[in-house]
């Protein structure tokens, strides 16, 4: 089941995060307590974990922003505000992805997918006018040599090429709105990441 994590679920939601993410990644970017309770005060909305046979399986999380906070070159930290969402605003019209995360034996089950789809509904159901968010690209590495970050995205668009991200970004209905440099930390990537986009289709948009 699908449904709004909350303080009961730290424990599990920080395990989501070990079981994912197995050293060598450095433990202190998992979640801790205090980015959790972040979340489910600022936003609880955008809280989202998966459950299976009481034990959490997936988790995303989201926050709203606004075209202000959009202006110009972002990374991931700056606009999540390093994962605490203080930046919140709820004046905004897009939803922001912070982190979709499913446990490795439960990947391949169409998790993550079921998440993002929730999303969606709070996005409709808020009255949004998108969901957006930065999506890695760890098949670029590979490609780096012979397509710049823009070209390897419209390839994997195009279905000339595969990327174990945004391959599922795009079966998920989201579509690539520009490459952000320096992103995030990320050596598959080389730092980039697209910006992936759902535009909600309730909504009038110019």
């Amino acid at each position: 089941m699908i449904r709004n994590y909350g303080p009961l679920d730290f424990d599990g939601m920080i395990d989501i995060q070990r079981q994912s993410f197995p050293p060598p990644f450095p433990s202190e970017l998992w979640w801790n307590e205090e980015q959790l309770n972040e979340h489910v005060t600022r936003f609880p909305e955008g809280a989202l974990c998966a459950e299976a046979d009481g034990q959490l399986i997936g988790s995303m999380t989201g926050l709203i922003v606004d075209d202000r906070q959009l202006a110009g070159g972002h990374s991931w930290s700056s606009i999540t505000d390093d994962g605490y969402i203080r930046n919140h605003s709820s004046h905004g019209d897009t939803l922001y992805v912070v982190d979709v995360c499913v446990i490795p034996a439960f990947r391949k089950y169409g998790i993550g997918k079921w998440l993002m789809q929730t999303m969606y509904e709070v996005v409709v159901h808020l009255r949004l006018r998108r969901l957006l968010g930065g999506g890695r690209m760890p098949g670029y590495h590979l490609a780096a040599d012979e397509a710049t970050p823009e070209q390897y995205v419209s390839d994997v668009v195009a279905g000339k090429r595969r990327d174990p991200v945004l391959s599922f970004l795009l079966r998920c209905g989201r579509l690539p709105v520009g490459v952000m440099a320096h992103y995030l930390e990320d050596e598959e990537s080389l730092n980039y990441a697209a910006l992936m986009e759902w535009r909600n289709p309730f909504t009038n948009q110019a």
